[in-house]
């Protein structure tokens, strides 16, 4: 089979392996359809290794190379001996987390914590930008028909868009802030919007992203950069602020943006990753006790809840999809078109077929 393979910083190949087998008895092998491109598969491509493994995982034991891949969805071809809760022919999404069991926050329903955590697709056996994958059944999430294979592959950002969301909290009527429209900007727009706030304000300096968004009806889009930014919170909050704000872009500037904007005794969420360390002006925080809430990947058990909202209508998460491409190509037309800051991309799917 096809897999795209990471060895290194801008060296990501394109290699005949073999198909992987199951060997426990909980193994399930899947066929993807469809593999999203993700940020954190972005920031190996440009500066990595920074969570594949360059030494033997500590759960996995794994080492690079490491086929790249965990937003999927894909249909179940063979079950181990012990596997009950899917079948052969099922459609499912693949929760890529796979957890210690034992470690202090695994035993405490924090398994997203743990402290020996692996991720298939970036320290596993296998990842989805393949034509096949191994992942554990208490991975798989059985879609149902109203769900598509595509809307399938988006239930993992859909899901870091949601926990970062639920982890500050919104309530119904708030006004809320959302920095970055990159996929999880996006992404955490529309659940903000799905779960009652009453407004949502989209901040992205760069047009193309912009556009995308705004094209997505679902709050004024405006670019922060600019001088009626602060005029346009100031009269949509009556001059008091947002009640969350929500950081995607991983930057500063986003993250002094969002802190700026909120009203005092205010939410402010870190859902897009730094890469390096954010200058915060804390007397700001604590003159406005302003909580700030760092928010990492996701509750394990968010799986069917998530599902249920893009089956019911209201968690429109195709909209995020600017383009599909196949696996073959996935360097040429995916990676280096989503790491050029001129380029016109959203959310890149690839498909295994």
């Amino acid at each position: 089979m096809l897999a795209a393979r990471f060895y290194a910083a801008k060296d990501i190949r394109i290699e005949d392996v073999p198909v992987p087998e199951v060997k426990a008895p909980d193994d399930v092998l899947v066929e993807v359809h469809y593999c999203g491109i993700c940020g954190t598969d972005l920031h190996e491509y440009l500066v990595g290794p920074i969570v594949t493994p360059s030494s033997p995982h500590p759960l996995t034991g794994v080492t690079l190379p490491q086929t790249l891949g965990h937003e999927f969805s894909a249909t179940v071809t063979e079950i181990g001996s012990d596997v009950r809760d899917v079948k052969v022919g099922d459609r499912v999404s693949i929760c890529p987390l796979i957890t210690c069991g034992r470690c202090y926050h695994c035993r405490r329903g924090n398994g997203h914590l743990c402290l020996t955590m692996a991720c298939t697709g970036l320290s596993a056996e296998t990842g989805a930008l393949a034509n096949y994958a191994v992942v554990k059944e208490s991975q798989c999430a059985v879609l149902p028909d109203s769900v598509s294979d595509l809307e399938g592959a988006l239930i993992e950002p859909a899901t870091v868009a949601a926990y970062g969301v639920d982890w500050a909290g919104v309530t119904g009527g708030d006004i809320v802030l959302v920095t970055g429209a990159g996929p999880i900007g996006v992404l955490s727009a529309m659940y903000a919007n799905a779960i009652g706030a009453a407004t949502v304000v989209i901040a992205e300096p760069n047009p193309n992203r912009a556009e995308l968004a705004r094209a997505m009806d679902i709050g004024p889009v405006v670019d922060p950069t600019q001088d009626g930014f602060s005029d346009l919170i100031a009269d949509l909050t009556g001059g008091i602020g947002v009640d969350l704000a929500v950081e995607c872009s991983g930057t500063t500037p986003g993250l002094t943006t969002a802190i700026s904007s909120t009203r005092g005794r205010g939410k402010v969420v870190q859902t897009g990753l730094h890469t390096k360390p954010a200058t915060v002006d804390m007397m700001e925080v604590a003159n406005r006790e302003i909580a700030i809430y760092g928010s990492w990947c996701y509750n394990l058990t968010d799986w069917p809840r998530v599902i249920r909202l893009v089956a019911a209508g209201k968690y429109p998460v195709a909209k995020a999809v600017t383009s599909q491409i196949p696996l073959a190509d996935v360097v040429a037309k995916g990676f280096d078109v989503l790491v050029d800051p001129r380029g016109d991309q959203l959310k890149i799917l690839v498909s295994s077929k």
